[in-house]
């Protein structure tokens, strides 16, 4: 009989919370992706490579050299005080930022190997870090704001300690990562041989003027640090799924030796559309305005929200708003959620799903990655007696 290497480990809650929205017509803000299709000009892209000769054949393994020239290009700009990334040797194309988190922990971490986790968290790393035969330790983000305790965090790290993860902009909270938490974090490695993966989907959905920082920008951790992006978050397509690795040559080289046995390539279509979209747009036009498109998104659903009894949490940045509802429930999370979907018509995800203890701190998550019209059929039924 398979003695499974993941017994505890079913069917993902975003699966189980779209399948119920599905099952009774409920409006889905529980998985992660948008309700609206990716801009024009980047279809069109897609459609113009669809049909070229040539173009359906394996991609170079690291990626087209033209579309990493673009990200090189384009981080240099949005991250002027920090070197531009060779794309030879420091930028990897992979099947969504997914594929790279895996490649990087497969890369690095060996049995025994701790992984610090701030929770909650993504609920993929946990499973990832012990199919590496790495072990996770917790260290839990206090609501509301969701800020490191830099304290706790010590008292977690050891000589055993190889790998650090960071979220910033933070699922689900939407904290971010500032100057201070960087220079706290790259106090606590000083000295030690450990690494850190920084998981920057959201990294240009920052609001309220606030500085977007990336591990890359602070020069005590840029060469410890795989910093990944994911263009489905970027360009509305999470169905693309597409992304990449920014890393030093040295650990580089180390995510391709798994990347090459894992995906080889990514859809080589895709990859030369993205590289057009980058390429045409030399000011960044779309990755700066996405902090203003999703905090109108933000201030919009939580205005839809006002008065109805729902304690909102703030939310510094990404497209998920945190929301306690005490007032309406004693229930533990997940049978708030599912009694949302069931009776009110709205999916949303229980944050005890977050944590690897099922803590439950009576919360639930909303994605307002959505078009108005749908926020509003949320919020009015949201609204309901």
């Amino acid at each position: 009989m398979l003695q499974s290497k993941l017994p505890d480990v079913g069917v993902s809650i975003f699966t189980q919370m779209t399948l119920l929205a599905q099952e009774t017509g409920a409006i889905n803000l529980a998985q992660g992706f948008p309700d609206y299709d990716p801009p024009r000009e980047l279809m069109e892209a897609l459609a113009r490579h669809a049909r070229t000769p040539g173009h359906h054949q394996y991609a170079p393994m690291p990626g087209l050299p033209r579309l990493r020239d673009a990200i090189a290009a384009q981080v240099a700009r949005l991250q002027a005080d920090a070197p531009e990334p060779d794309p030879a040797t420091e930028i990897t194309v992979t099947a969504g930022a997914t594929e790279a988190l895996y490649a990087v922990l497969a890369a690095v971490v060996r049995p025994g190997d701790e992984v610090l986790v701030f929770e909650p968290a993504y609920d993929l790393y946990g499973p990832a870090i012990r199919l590496q035969g790495g072990v996770p330790r917790y260290v839990r983000l206090p609501a509301p704001h969701f800020r490191p305790d830099w304290e706790a965090v010590r008292r977690v790290v050891s000589p055993r300690t190889r790998l650090v993860m960071v979220n910033t902009p933070h699922n689900p909270s939407g904290a971010i990562f500032t100057a201070e938490d960087w220079h706290e974090l790259a106090r606590l490695l000083a000295g030690t041989d450990a690494l850190v993966l920084s998981d920057e989907v959201y990294e240009h959905l920052v609001f309220d003027g606030a500085p977007r920082m990336s591990a890359r920008q602070h020069p005590e951790l840029r060469e410890r640090s795989f910093v990944l992006s994911s263009f489905g978050k970027t360009y509305h397509a999470t169905g693309w799924k597409v992304g990449y690795c920014i890393a030093p040559p040295a650990l580089t080289a180390e995510v391709r030796r798994v990347h090459q046995f894992v995906t080889f390539a990514v859809n080589t279509p895709t990859q030369h559309a993205l590289a057009d979209v980058l390429a045409a747009d030399t000011t960044d036009a779309h990755a700066r305005g996405l902090a203003h498109f999703y905090q109108q998104k933000r201030d919009e659903f939580r205005a839809l929200l006002v008065g109805a009894g729902w304690d909102l949490l703030p939310v510094p940045g990404g497209y998920f708003q945190l929301a306690r509802y005490g007032a309406f429930s004693s229930d533990n999370d997940l049978a708030f959620a599912q009694h949302l979907a069931r009776d009110k018509g709205v999916a949303v995800v229980p944050v005890s799903t977050f944590y690897h203890d099922g803590f439950d701190d009576g919360l639930i998550r909303f994605c307002f990655a959505k078009e108005r019209n749908t926020l509003d059929a949320a919020a009015t039924r949201l609204q309901r007696d």
